[in-house]
């Protein structure tokens, strides 16, 4: 395809640095074009790089650099056609309604778009790629706040149509690449304020410019030649319905259309329409086969595809659904003949009947709206084509805002002030300022703009005001001839020029300086060349001027030279020293704005004047510089004569001209005794040493002689009071950070000069107590006449008394009364934290600070004033970092209030706050609650080494190290893997007898072999519970399934037995759900939290057949670990339609666990398809296989769990009691399905008791008890289809019911409807009865399900102790049944002993089931044990000469039963009496023992170590109501016995799991370890509040039943979560691995170490504070910390060392002081003792040069003696004080005595 030419279109930058629009694509032998933005980093730190995007042809390079950073290529994509344009761009992902119910803030995908002809292809950050198909030709894609805006091209003659025809829209948008392409529409006021909201169809409007933030839009309007600024915005609902009512353009009556018009044109739009050729049309012959659908045969016209789009955004955009929208909204009619058709001529196709026969397309709804903001005015003359070439947003010095367009053709760039409206609704356009230029770019680094004259002059512009040339050292400066217009602007001091005065030496006019001479560069001249591509002799040919600026990044733009090179350039900054950039910023704020603006131009100018001064001398320049302004002459004033510019470097500006005579003078060393070398000298530590005098300058003679005066006509004359108070508001500013010491000596100097020249007295006398020494210096006066001090201007706020904040805090503390303090906003931060944090102290909530805190008061606790401190500076951003900055006094009572703080945080208080105070597991915890649901923090990514050699059983995922915690003490987890492993061979054991033929013993070993499979196939059950949610898949390798391994190995030769070799008969598809089971057990290890997408469980699906069934399971764990509904719909269509009977079963029941209780109506049509009754009654019959209805019925009612739906209720009620159908349906396993509707019914109603509203005519519980008891069927009208009413030809039943198939399952409908209800009633009619003729009536197997069900709704009846349970057991049994193990049995004619027996075990074991339900997951002692002791009563049972009466069976049954009622108990505990009980049951093969028990057996070993102990059961309704389905009572015969209860529903514990494990871990070390807890329940009517003791890591209780728990002392950092608040903190941190981080506290070893804790070393040393602290070893300090500094501290400076001297003594001291840090755990007070210590030393050595230190001393003396203080003290004098008492009473004293001999 040949290149398309572009007009050059005009090149762009957006305000924030994101370049908007792709520079001009020049025709050069290849197209390219590139655009540069500001590097964006991912995490928002400051990065300082260019990022670049790049197009040629078909690629487009992105890639970042800087001239410090080589350039990288960070992503290349090529494309099929040509490039148009590529942009950067940032959609926002519409949050779906239900996720924001917490008003989350939107998610923002970062993109890049590439604009072909036909397509535009975004690529998100995150990897998504969409390709969307665009329907007309785009001439233009502007990135807007919202997406994306296109322009389509407007073809030159687009005639106005004729009247039926509208034109067309001219402007789309595009919110997300997945949504539709949008017309946009704009709202213009009509005469009467009436406004209309139209489509934007104007073809003369083209866009120049468009800004994200502010987020408007800059047209040009063709016709008029008038540029205008637009609002652009989201619509408003009423104006979409506005838009759709009436999409008129002209507005005349018979322009009105219908809402279907407008959109039937977008979609016919054919072909021959624009004369540019549709965009389908060239390509339709290359890329008929491309992915894109641009060819016209591959439209299809099906409207559902644009919801393909709202479908698709759920899955990854990668699947193959193209975004059809927006081509199908705008059809292009594919009927045209004729390639090109005349375009007003009407095919038959023509608009009128394509309205009407697309009767499908619904309006296409507009997105975004314009509104007009401004419109240049319309002067008399204007050319043609004045439309902007460039446009950007430029702020000026003091932060306004203009809107600037360059208007090449008029050599000239427009520039509108505007700002926000007060209300910041909309923006405020001002008048129009025009300032000649060629080409201009703003520079935003540093608030200005580059303006390219037509004589070639760079020069920089601050809004309108000039600033001055740039100087470009080795480019030429243009013409000397052509002579500046403008009187030479640069030099900013227009006194008297002295070849003496050093500043005009460098601030000479620039046209002085000769071509390429040797004038230094500008300061980091080396930026100046940072372009890859310029040698320096580029510039050497004479002639080459600057033709163009573009790509301007902060402050770097690059220049395009004539001769075709480019330079990237970089323009300085304003200020690099702190102490200038505060000065100007106050400076900035005190002013008007005109005058700032001036100062500021002036400054810049005298600072990167060109071979400017160096680093060192800013200050001092900037404050000759002020002095000036201010009408000083600094040349005659003694010390700003002597600052130095150069610091020492540069002779030439020496102060005095160089002398003729060698021999020199007096006045030399005067020079010297006053220079600042000399100064610096004196108050040098040397020349204390040395006892040297101090030498007095003889006061020079010309100083007094003459007074000076200052110049009144200058700048900033009549602001100096303004300017002053300023500086010292920054001066006390800077006195709270102890960093900046050297900036606050430098401007006392200034402030002491204007305070003497203002004649302020109290100023004066503050600064002398400040800095002692000044008192020495200069007395030079400088004279304001009187006159003028009228005409100075003294601000409101100025106070005579000075402003001190260390007096302010110090009364603070007194507890006096205080002045408020001045603040200036911006600039006195610290000093606005430290005021407005004492008033937090003080307790006088005061009006002008009330608001602060008001804001924190809702989030969190707050109990105490330290705390309240603590979280309000945590709001304000302030950090620890801050407060080491603070001076030692100030920060006292901050650390003070740390110190409370740390004691007994809350366990919500954020992140932030909890790094403050110091408690680095809190902080840790609250990030790790902030992060997205991930991986657990201990989940074991390093797969065990030992793995490889040992073959895959499945468990190799588990977290060893929390379990050797649990477990420490023996092996069990390595017995519970030997027990549940199945893929190795199991041993076959047969001794040949010596009478057996090798071929019978052969036989005879397959049979054993057979025997032993069904334990195998039994085993992945039990081997799911115990893996659970253990592993977190790679979402690029397919899950590991283990194999079920059926082969045997004989000893002793170790040959291998196999079923297969067809010596006996092995049932057929013996193994299907064996593997089944396998698949589930596999994909249950994968947690909840893991990540997996649709296309993972699709990978997984195996190649084989026969591993069909395991993929089956995996489906079904994948929906009881929540992670089927990320399953396309398609997919699970697929899978349902292959008809393979267990991929159904797995499925369905997957999907609807996945939405348990949600009433999907899409699951729910899906499982309707699979039972007949929930189908239309005349619909067609599917045949659908028995155990796949079973699964559909049990999936509705997971799906309407709770909803007490009436329509499911009614036609569950009816199943339960299904009828055999005449045909042999509904024959085999007639059971399953019954009790599946009972299951199910139950779940719909569960827990609702008697008020089912709405179901009162439904009687369910009467029908549920004839179901139970039999009795005739009623027949109920209109449920079942016609052809039920004749009886089945096979089962005579008549119409009585089948009591032997409806009684479990309505039995345990009852027991679920009428859960924890306690309804007396109802019970009765469970319970067992107590005739011998009704007992025979019943199967003994029913008793166990009645009495269970009686129990669970008499819960809160239920006692753990065996009185109560029997209790349950009938008197008639009672009297004649001596005891379940006797040995000879009483014999009587009257009475079937066999059926009491029965009905004996049975009851009994109802009851012990019962009991594992109320007390699941609970590890109650009292149910263990008296489960236990049923359980040890039922083994010796089967022992017994009696057994044979009660039958073998049902004893094998209830020992099953009570064994899983103790694993429900002990659920998650790992307890070693029930392990045992598993194991010895696990030996028990042969025999009675069928796969059945089996199965249960495992189960219970399974259920006992859930989730490798990280989970247990919970009792809520919807876990009673999975486990009833797990855990039911009748277990299969034989590996496919699905009878009486389908095997799948085993799984169904899953959804009774909860994550109950709290695991402590050692921040420090990131391991878990062992802690103590404190466990305090919540009382109830059984027992009253109780506080137990655990030892973590251990399984909580639920945490319904607690009020606390508490991380107890002492090692550990206490730690309270209080459950009252609500339990989902605490619920967080379980469901991501139940990690609490914990702290060791100073010289504790953890328990693994030192479990009597006999060995902490507090136990040893200093408990008791003795003298022998100063046999504290420095080596022992690392049982107390693990804190780097004070290991280093220790080391360096309390280790004694060889002939110590005096230093003894300071050892000494420092050993105390980090012992008493240490040990009271507040190392940050290690600062503060030394800096106190040293304060003192300093003051007794008399080197005290300013008084800050003492000021301290005073701050720190008086927080301790003042009243919070004091009272807090007798509150509780125990706590560890916060600094040892003996300590400052002996400073004081110091301090007093030196200052008592300082006064001798």
């Amino acid at each position: 395809p040949q290149l398309r030419r572009l007009q050059p279109a005009p090149e762009l930058c957006s305000s924030d640095g994101a370049a908007g629009l792709v520079g001009s694509l020049r025709e050069v032998t290849i197209h390219e074009s590139w655009q540069l933005r500001k590097g964006i980093s991912d995490v928002g730190e400051e990065v300082d790089y260019d990022e670049e995007l790049y197009v040629a042809s078909n690629v487009v390079i992105w890639s970042k650099g800087s001239r410090s950073q080589a350039s990288a290529v960070y992503k290349a994509f090529t494309v099929d056609s040509p490039v148009l344009q590529a942009l950067w761009c940032d959609f926002t992902i519409p949050q779906e309604k239900l996720d924001k119910a917490d008003g989350s803030e939107e998610i923002v995908e970062k993109c890049i778009c590439i604009l072909q002809n036909s397509c535009i292809n975004v690529h998100s950050m995150e990897g998504k790629d969409y390709i969307a198909a665009l329907p007309f030709q785009v001439a233009n894609v502007w990135p807007t706040k919202y997406g994306l805006l296109f322009e389509r091209s407007s073809s030159s003659h687009e005639v106005p149509p004729s009247p039926p025809r509208e034109p067309l829209p001219t402007m789309f948008s595009m919110l997300h690449p997945l949504d539709e392409i949008t017309p946009l529409v704009w709202k213009s006021g009509g005469v009467f304020g009436s406004s209309r909201v139209q489509y934007v169809a104007d073809h003369t409007l083209r866009i120049v410019f468009l800004s994200p933030e502010p987020s408007i839009v800059m047209t040009y309007d063709t016709v008029q030649s008038l540029h205008t600024v637009w609002a652009l915005r989201r619509v408003k609902p009423e104006e979409q319905s506005l838009v759709l009512k009436f999409p008129e353009q002209g507005g005349t009556p018979q322009h009105m259309a219908t809402s279907s018009s407008l959109t039937a044109h977008l979609r016919s739009l054919s072909k021959g329409d624009s004369p540019g050729g549709s965009p389908f049309q060239n390509y339709s012959s290359i890329h008929s086969q491309s992915r894109s659908s641009s060819s016209p045969n591959l439209q299809s016209r099906s409207p559902t595809i644009s919801n393909m789009a709202a479908l698709s955004r759920s899955h990854s955009p990668a699947l193959g659904v193209h975004s059809f929208s927006g081509v199908q909204r705008f059809n292009f009619s594919s009927s045209a003949q004729s390639p090109r058709r005349p375009s007003v001529t009407h095919s038959p196709n023509s608009i009128c009947n394509d309205s009407f026969l697309v009767p499908e397309t619904e309006p296409i709804v507009p997105e975004l709206c314009i509104d007009h903001l401004w419109t240049e005015t319309l002067p008399s003359m204007r050319e043609k084509n004045s439309q902007a070439s460039k446009v950007f947003i430029s702020t000026d010095l003091c932060g306004q805002k203009f809107l600037c367009f360059l208007v090449e053709s008029q050599l000239q760039l427009r520039c509108v002030k505007f700002q926000e409206s007060n209300d910041k609704s909309q923006l405020i356009f001002g008048s129009v300022t025009n300032i000649p230029a060629k080409d201009a770019a703003p520079v935003e680094g540093i608030d200005t703009l580059l303006v390219l004259e037509g004589s070639g002059n760079l020069v920089l512009y601050s809004g309108v005001v000039r600033v001055g040339k740039v100087f470009i050292p080795g480019l030429p400066a243009p013409s000397l001839t052509m002579s500046n217009p403008m009187p030479r602007p640069s030099t900013p001091l227009d006194s008297v020029s002295t070849p003496s005065k050093p500043l005009n030496k460098h601030l000479g006019p620039l046209e002085e300086s000769v071509l390429l001479s040797p004038v230094p560069e500008l300061r980091d001249s080396s930026k100046l060349h940072d372009s890859p591509y310029v040698e320096d002799c580029t510039f050497q040919q004479l002639g080459t001027f600057i033709q163009a600026l573009r790509d301007p990044v902060h402050n770097r733009v690059t220049l395009e030279l004539s001769n075709n090179t480019m330079v990237r350039i970089s323009i300085p900054e304003i200020a690099t020293s702190e102490l200038v950039k505060r000065c100007l910023q106050g400076l900035k704020a005190i002013l008007p704005k005109e005058t700032a603006v001036q100062m500021l131009v002036k400054w810049y100018n005298a600072y990167n004047a060109p071979g400017g001064p160096s680093y060192h001398s800013e200050w001092n320049l900037f404050v000759t510089c002020l002095m000036n302004m201010m009408g000083y002459n600094t040349e005659r004033l003694c010390w700003t004569r002597n600052l130095d510019f150069e610091g020492s470097l540069s002779p030439v500006i020496a102060p005095k001209k160089a002398r003729p005579s060698e021999t020199g003078s007096d006045e030399d060393w005067e020079y010297l005794l006053s220079s600042d070398y000399h100064r610096n000298f004196e108050s040098h530590p040397i020349a204390k040493a040395l006892c040297l005098d101090p030498l007095e300058v003889s006061a020079s003679k010309d100083d007094f002689s003459q007074s000076l005066s200052l110049d009144s006509s200058t700048l900033l004359f009549s602001h100096i009071p303004a300017i002053f108070f300023v500086l010292h508001l920054i001066y006390e500013e800077l006195k709270l950070n102890s960093l900046m010491g050297e900036g606050l000596r430098s401007l006392v100097v200034l402030l002491v000069q204007l305070a003497r020249d203002l004649k302020l007295e109290a100023y004066m006398d503050y600064y002398y107590r400040d800095y002692p020494a000044l008192v020495k210096t200069s007395r030079q006066t400088c004279i304001i006449d009187q006159v003028q001090t009228g005409f100075m201007l003294h601000p409101s706020f100025f106070s005579a008394e000075p402003p001190s904040i260390f007096q302010w805090l110090s009364s603070c503390l007194k507890g006096e009364g205080v002045q408020p303090y001045p603040y200036l906003p911006g600039i006195c931060e610290r000093s606005k934290l430290v005021v407005l944090q004492r008033k937090q102290q003080m307790e006088q909530d005061d009006k002008r600070y009330g608001s602060f805190w008001c804001s924190f008061k809702s989030s969190t606790s707050v109990s105490s004033l330290a705390e309240k401190l603590v979280l309000w500076m945590t709001s304000v951003g302030f950090t620890l970092r801050d407060l080491e900055s603070l001076p030692f006094g100030v920060a006292l009572p901050i650390r003070d209030a740390i110190y409370q703080c740390r004691e007994q945080p809350a366990s919500d208080w954020p992140e932030a706050v909890c790094l403050l105070i110091g408690r680095q597991d809190l902080s840790k915890q609250a990030w790790e609650g902030s992060l997205q649901k991930g991986k657990s923090v201990l989940s074991s990514d390093i797969p065990s080494a030992a793995e490889s050699e040992e073959d895959e059983d499945g468990m190799n995922d588990m977290n060893e190290e929390v379990m050797s915690l649990i477990w420490s003490e023996d092996l069990r987890v390595q017995e519970v893997r030997r027990l549940l492993q199945s893929a190795r061979p199991v041993r076959v054991n047969v001794v040949q007898m010596p009478e057996a033929s090798d071929h019978e013993y052969i036989e005879e070993k397959e049979n054993r072999l057979l025997q032993l499979c069904q334990r195998t196939m039994a085993l992945p059950v039990g081997r799911g519970m115990f893996t659970l949610f253990s592993y977190h898949p790679v979402p690029t390798e397919q899950l590991p399934i283990p194999k079920l391994n059926l082969t045997g190995r004989a000893p002793p030769r170790n040959t291998t037995v196999d079923l297969n070799s067809g010596n006996i008969d092995v049932p057929p598809n013996m193994a299907c759900w064996a593997s089944f089971h396998n698949g589930v057990a596999a994909g249950l290890k994968i947690a909840p939290a893991s990540q997996i997408d649709s296309a993972w469980i699709v990978y997984n699906k195996p190649k084989m057949a026969e591993l069909a069934n395991e993929y089956a399971g995996f489906l079904m764990a994948l929906g009881l670990n929540g992670h089927l509904t990320k399953l396309a719909t398609l997919n699970i269509h697929d899978y349902l339609t292959k008809g393979h009977e267990m991929t159904s079963i797995g499925l369905l029941l997957g999907v609807s666990a996945a939405k348990l209780g949600t009433m999907d109506m899409a699951i729910t049509r899906l499982l309707s398809i699979h039972i007949p009754a929930l189908l239309p009654p005349t619909s067609t019959e599917l045949d659908v296989p028995h155990n796949v209805q079973v699964a559909a019925v049990v999936g509705i009612g997971l799906v309407y769990q709770g909803t007490a739906h009436r329509h499911t209720a009614e036609v569950l009620l009816a199943e339960i009691g299904r009828p055999p159908g005449p045909e042999m349906e509904y024959c085999t396993d007639r059971e399953s399905y019954s009790l599946a509707s009972g299951l199910a019914l139950g779940m719909v109603c569960l827990g609702h008791g008697s008020n089912l509203i709405g179901m009162s005519d439904l009687n369910v519980p009467e029908q549920l008890y004839q179901y139970m008891v039999g009795g005739h069927r009623r027949f109920q009208a209109g449920m079942h289809r016609e052809k039920h009413k004749s009886p089945s030809y096979q089962i005579k039943e008549g119409d009585t019911i089948n009591v032997d198939v409806t009684c479990p399952g309505a039995t345990l409908a009852l027991a679920m409807i009428y859960l924890k209800t306690n309804n007396r009633s109802i019970a009765d009619w469970l319970k067992a009865p107590d005739t011998m003729y009704l007992l025979d009536f019943v199967k003994p197997e029913f008793l166990l399900l009645r009495t269970l069900a009686r129990c669970l709704i008499l819960w809160d009846d239920i006692l753990p102790n065996s009185k109560w349970v029997n209790s349950n057991v009938p008197q008639i049994i009672r009297e004649n049944i001596i005891s379940l193990h006797a040995t000879e049995l009483p014999s009587s004619e009257d009475l079937s002993l066999e059926t009491l027996a029965q009905a004996h075990v049975y009851i009994i074991a109802g009851a012990c089931l019962s009991l594992g339900f109320r007390f699941a997951g609970s590890e109650n002692l009292a149910a263990f044990q008296c489960l236990y002791k049923y359980a040890t009563d039922f083994l010796k049972c089967l022992s017994a000469p009696t057994a044979s009466i009660t039958g073998h069976y049902n004893l094998e049954t209830c020992l099953s039963v009570l064994l899983l009622a103790l694993a429900m108990v002990m659920a998650g505990s790992g307890n070693l009496k029930v392990l045992q009980l598993c194991r010895f049951m696990h030996k028990k093969t042969g025999g009675e023992m069928n796969y059945g028990f089996h199965l249960a057996h495992h189960m219970a070993l399974g259920l006992l170590f859930l989730g490798g102990g990280r989970y247990s059961l919970s009792t809520s309704n919807s876990s009673i109501a999975a486990l009833l389905c797990a855990l039911y009572p009748h277990f299969p015969v034989h590996s496919t016995d699905n009878r009486y209860h389908l095997q799948a529903l085993r799984h169904l514990y899953v959804l009774a799991a909860e994550p109950r494990l709290l695991t402590p871990v050692d921040v420090d070390s990131n391991t878990p370890c062992y802690a103590l807890i404190e466990v305090t329940y919540k009382g109830t009517q059984w027992y009253g509040e109780a506080t137990e003791e655990l030892m973590a890591p251990t399984l909580l209780p639920e945490l319904h039943l607690l009020k606390q728990i508490r991380v107890k002392g002492p090692r550990y950092w206490e730690l309270l979560i209080d459950l009252s608040k609500g339990t989902t903190h605490l619920q967080s941190i379980l469901s991501k691995g139940g990690i609490l981080y914990v702290k060791l506290r100073a010289g504790q070893l953890s328990y693994k170490e030192d479990p009597m804790g006999w060995r902490s070393l507090l136990a040893q040393t200093v408990a008791h504070r003795s003298c022998e602290a100063r046999a504290f070893k420095p080596e022992a300090i690392s049982a107390f910390t693990s804190d780097p500094a004070l290991f280093s501290f220790a080391d360096y400076f309390c280790k004694p060392t060889v002939n110590m001297g005096q230093k003894q003594e300071i050892l000494d001291l420092f050993s105390s002081i980090l012992y008493e840090c240490v040990t009271q755990e507040n190392p940050e007070m290690l600062p503060t003792y030394i800096a106190i210590d040293q304060a003192v030393r300093r003051l007794e050595r008399r080197e005290m040069s300013e008084t800050f230190e003492l000021w301290q001393m005073k701050l720190v003396l008086e927080f301790f003696s003042s009243r919070s203080h004091q009272e807090r003290m007798s509150r509780n004098p125990t706590r560890g004080l916060f600094m040892n008492s003996e300590f400052l009473p002996v400073m004081k004293c110091t301090i007093d005595n030196t200052l008592d001999q300082w006064l001798q």
